[in-house]
């Protein structure tokens, strides 16, 4: 692999590789870091990136602030400063318009708006030109060296800020796929760091969007069940025989979650879409077994008479569209598919987890209780005809 090429290479520096998603959200775990005083942002920034880098589920992990570049500061003393008549925003503005062009005007050239800037051809550009470059004072001009420290330094590459305060980002590379647990792990080792008081540390990226998801899907499963529900009252005039049909939903959920426990595969957003899909799939069979009992009922067949006949003709059909659909889906569960598995995988084995079950529990289960509801609804109807013919007897 690349990775293992990569390893052979001696020498100063560190090489990294990063796994592509398919054109799908990065897996990288982000740690967002914010605190009151550049000092206290590294310090924690440093705190985290050790841990991180000592727990097991973590690959490798990096911070924003680590990449720095080399930039002249220019401290300006104010007692100087103010001595010699100048506050330090006016000696930041001289120093500034030197170094900046200055925006003096336009002018239209074969009708084209240009803006004129004038440029100091002796700009200080160096901490000894600026050392000795002029500052004009009530007193006359003094070299800035007078009034402000100029030194090079190193510092971050880029300044980001939230809500006002100094951020830094960290970047952790899970070591496993399951990056849900990852994320667990990680979450619990920062809530356990003493961080400088000013710092606060919160989870992103991948955990972030993982959350987002799982909440956006929960809401259409509840919506797709409801809608179900509704469809099924319509169809069979009724508010509980749909009820029963919608057990079908748990019996598929649990032979998902069972699969899913016993392959491995960790729960993601593509596990949530075989969720979406089964709640179609496993009704359509309980709409038929139960669909075809009712026609018997109508024809004037007794309750357990029109569920034995109604299931009997039944279970091949519902065997062989299940069979049918979980052997096309095996290839997709095995990871047969190539770089986009991580997305086809675990929603293949939600489906087959979730057919396997629904299916034999739908054939043995939904009868009882089919039984046991409108058994009984029978059973009344018939103590009130018995009634009522026993009534009418002179």
């Amino acid at each position: 692999t690349v990775t293992a090429q990569l390893k052979k290479i001696t020498g100063e520096g560190e090489l990294a590789v990063a796994t592509a998603q398919g054109g799908f959200a990065s897996s990288n775990i982000e740690v967002n870091v914010t605190a009151g005083s550049d000092a206290d942002l590294r310090k924690a920034s440093d705190v985290i990136l050790a841990k991180m880098k000592t727990l097991s589920v973590v690959s490798r992990a990096s911070s924003n602030l680590s990449a720095s570049l080399p930039y002249i500061a220019v401290q300006i003393d104010r007692a100087k400063a103010a001595a010699d008549g100048l506050s330090e925003v006016q000696v930041g503005g001289i120093v500034t318009q030197a170094m900046n062009p200055s925006a003096t005007g336009s002018v239209v050239i074969d009708g084209k708006m240009l803006s004129i800037y004038v440029n100091n051809s002796t700009a200080p550009l160096t901490t000894d030109a600026l050392n000795t470059f002029s500052i004009p004072t009530a007193k006359g001009a003094v070299p800035l060296s007078d009034l402000a420290t100029i030194a090079t330094v190193n510092g971050p590459s880029s300044i980001t800020t939230i809500k006002g305060l100094r951020s830094a980002t960290l970047t952790v590379v899970p070591g496993t796929d399951n990056t849900g647990s990852a994320s667990a792990i990680v979450s619990a080792a920062v809530a356990k760091l003493k961080l400088p008081a000013s710092a606060t540390a919160t989870l992103g990226g991948v955990t972030t969007q993982q959350s987002d998801s799982f909440g956006q899907l929960g809401l259409a499963l509840l919506a797709a069940i409801l809608i179900v529900y509704v469809v099924m009252v319509a169809t069979f005039k009724s508010l509980r025989q749909p009820l029963l049909l919608l057990v079908s939903i748990p019996f598929a959920a649990t032979g998902a979650i069972a699969l899913q426990v016993i392959s491995g595969v960790p729960l993601g957003v593509a596990s949530l879409i075989g969720v979406l899909l089964l709640i179609g799939i496993v009704v359509t069979n309980a709409i038929v077994l139960v669909d075809l009992i009712n026609q018997y009922r109508t024809r004037g067949m007794k309750v357990t008479e029109a569920i034995i006949n109604g299931a009997s003709r039944r279970l091949r059909p519902i065997l062989m569209t299940a069979l049918a659909t979980i052997f096309a889906l095996v290839p997709l569960g095995i990871g047969l598919t190539g770089h986009g598995g991580f997305i086809s995988q675990p929603l293949a084995i939600v489906v087959i987890g979730g057919l396997v079950s629904s299916t034999l529990l739908t054939l043995i289960v939904l009868p009882v209780l089919y039984y046991l509801v409108e058994g009984a609804k029978e059973r009344r109807t018939d103590r009130r005809a018995a009634k009522a013919a026993l009534s009418s007897t002179p």
